[in-house]
C-alpha cells in the first residue's frame, strides 16, 4: 500500500496532498553534508538512499522527475549518483545548489581516503594493518566479479551483446588493447548495429516504472520548470565557455608552475581523460586507470592498486574516489618537496586528481540539465551506449581476473597459492550472490578473518 492510500482524514496523520514547505539552501546544505557521510553501497545504494530521502520522506522531488533526472545521468560518463545529486541540487537552488550538492557528495570521502592512505603508506607493514588488507583483497575480487554479473545480467540480453562482451574481454586481456579504444569500437558497433538490427540493441525500462505518488512533492510532476532551468542557446554557450575556462585556467596554472611533464600536470591531464571515459561506472574505468597509473606512469604498484580499491570500498562516496588514493600514493612516491613534505605533496596530488575527475560531471549537468527539463519524457539509452555497456561487462570481468591473479599468487605463478584468500573470496561471492549481503558487511567480515589468520600463522 503506497503513501497516498495510507492517508487518514483529520489530524491523525499529515496530509501528503499538501506540498512540503520550501527548502532553504542552508537546509539543503545540511542534507547533502549528511549524505556525503552515509552514502555507502556504491551507485545503487546511493541512489536508493536519495530516493528514500528525497522522494519518499522529504518529498522534495516527485518520483517521475527523480527518475527522469536519473535516466539522463545514466547516459553520461561519470558517477551517476553524484551527478544525480548535482542535478537535484541545481534544480532546487540554481548553480550554487548543484555545486554544494556535488561537492559535499565527495568531500567527506576525500578526507577519509586521505587519512586512510596516509595510514596505509606510513603503517602498511604493521601486522594488524597488513592482516586486515589480506582479508579485504579477496572480498574486493568477489565484489568486482559480482559487479560484472550484476551488470551483465541486465545488459546482455542477446547473443550479439554477449559476443561483444566476450570480444572486449579478449581484447583487453590477451591483446592489451587500451580501454578508450574498446569504448570507441563498441560505440561504433552499437551505432551501426542499432540501424542494421535495432532489435538486438534495444534496451528495457532501465530503472523500473514510476510508482504512484508518495504525496505532493515540492517539485511535482506538473511543477513548471524554474526560470534558471529553462533551455536557451545563449545559456548553453555561456556554461560551456565557463566550464572550459575553469578547466583551462587550472591546467595553465599547473603547467606554469610545474611544467607539462610535472606530476601534478600529468595527473590532471590523465584523470581528465579518465573522467570522460567512465561509461558503465567506476569498475569500467579502473582498467584504464590501472593501465595509466601502474603500467605507464608507475605511480604505484599493482598490489597498491588492489589495496586502494579495498580502501575505496570501505568509504562513503563514489567508488571512483579510489583515484584520490592513486593520486596520494603517486604524490608520496615522487617526494617532490623532499621526505619531510610527503604528506603535503601526497594530499595536494589527491586534491588535484579529485578536482579534475569530478569537474566534467558538474559541467555535464549544468549543460544538459535545461535540455532534460525541456522534455520531461523518459530518456532512452542509445544503441551506441548499449554496445559500450556490453563491452564494459567484458572489461570488468578482466579486472576481476587481474585481481584474482594478484591475490591468489602474490609472487606471480612461481609463488605459493593463497588457499585462505581463495576460500575468503568464494565465501564473499556466495554471500553477495546467494544471500544478498551488503558490500560493507562482506568487507568487514573478510577483513576481520584476514587479521585473525595473519596473526595465527
Amino acid at each position: 500500500m503506497d503513501a497516498s492510500q495510507q492517508q487518514i482524514p483529520g489530524n491523525a496523520q499529515t496530509d501528503n496532498r499538501q506540498a512540503p514547505e520550501p527548502v532553504t539552501l542552508a537546509q539543503a546544505f545540511c542534507y547533502w553534508l549528511k549524505l556525503g557521510f552515509v552514502s555507502f553501497g556504491g551507485p545503487a545504494g546511493q541512489i536508493a538512499i536519495m530516493h528514500q530521502d528525497l522522494v519518499e520522506k522529504k518529498r522534495w522531488i516527485s518520483e517521475r522527475r527523480f527518475l527522469h533526472a536519473l535516466n539522463y545521468c545514466m547516459v553520461l560518463p561519470g558517477p551517476e549518483a553524484q551527478q544525480l545529486a548535482v542535478y537535484i541540487g541545481w534544480l532546487m537552488h540554481r548553480t550554487w545548489g548543484g555545486i554544494i550538492a556535488g561537492t559535499l557528495f565527495v568531500l567527506p570521502s576525500l578526507f577519509i581516503l586521505i587519512f586512510l592512505s596516509w595510514i596505509y603508506l606510513a603503517y602498511g607493514n604493521v601486522p594488524a594493518v597488513a592482516g586486515v588488507l589480506y582479508g579485504i583483497k579477496p572480498a574486493v575480487t568477489a565484489i568486482v566479479l559480482f559487479a560484472a554479473y550484476r551488470i551483465g545480467s541486465r545488459a546482455l540480453k542477446n547473443s550479439v551483446l554477449w559476443t561483444m562482451a566476450a570480444a572486449a574481454f579478449v581484447a583487453i586481456f590477451a591483446f592489451k588493447v587500451p580501454f578508450p579504444a574498446i569504448v570507441l569500437v563498441a560505440g561504433l558497433v552499437g551505432y551501426v548495429g542499432g540501424r542494421a538490427v535495432p532489435g538486438k540493441f534495444a534496451t528495457g525500462g532501465g530503472h523500473g516504472k514510476t510508482k504512484d505518488s508518495y504525496g505532493t512533492a515540492l517539485i511535482a510532476d506538473d511543477t513548471p520548470t524554474p526560470e534558471h532551468a529553462r533551455f536557451s542557446w545563449a545559456r548553453l554557450l555561456r556554461v560551456a565557455l565557463v566550464g572550459m575556462a575553469i578547466w583551462a585556467t587550472a591546467m595553465l596554472l599547473l603547467v606554469t608552475q610545474f611544467g607539462w611533464q610535472g606530476v601534478y600536470t600529468q595527473t590532471a591531464w590523465f584523470f581528465t581523460k579518465a573522467a570522460l571515459l567512465t561509461f558503465g561506472g567506476a569498475y569500467a574505468v579502473l582498467p584504464y586507470v590501472y593501465q595509466g597509473a601502474v603500467e605507464h606512469y608507475h605511480w604505484l604498484t599493482p598490489l597498491q592498486m588492489m589495496d586502494g580499491l579495498a580502501l575505496g570500498e570501505t568509504t562513503p562516496g563514489p567508488l571512483i574516489m579510489v583515484v584520490a588514493f592513486v593520486g596520494f600514493v603517486g604524490g608520496w612516491s615522487q617526494a617532490l618537496l623532499g621526505q619531510d613534505s610527503l604528506f603535503l605533496v601526497a594530499t595536494s596530488t589527491a586534491v588535484v586528481v579529485t578536482f579534475f575527475t569530478f569537474l566534467p560531471s558538474f559541467i555535464f549537468i549544468f549543460l544538459g540539465g535545461p535540455l532534460v527539463e525541456s522534455t520531461h519524457g523518459d530518456l532512452k539509452f542509445t544503441a551506441p551506449l548499449t554496445g559500450i555497456t556490453a563491452a564494459v561487462v567484458g572489461v570488468i570481468f578482466n579486472l576481476a581476473v587481474f585481481f584474482a591473479y594478484h591475490v591468489l599468487w602474490p609472487q606471480n605463478w612461481a609463488g605459493h597459492f593463497e588457499w585462505f584468500a581463495a576460500l575468503l573470496g568464494v565465501v564473499a561471492l556466495i554471500a553477495l550472490l546467494r544471500f544478498r549481503v551488503g558490500v560493507i558487511p562482506v568487507i568487514l567480515v573478510c577483513g576481520s578473518a584476514g587479521l585473525i589468520y595473519q596473526l595465527l600463522v
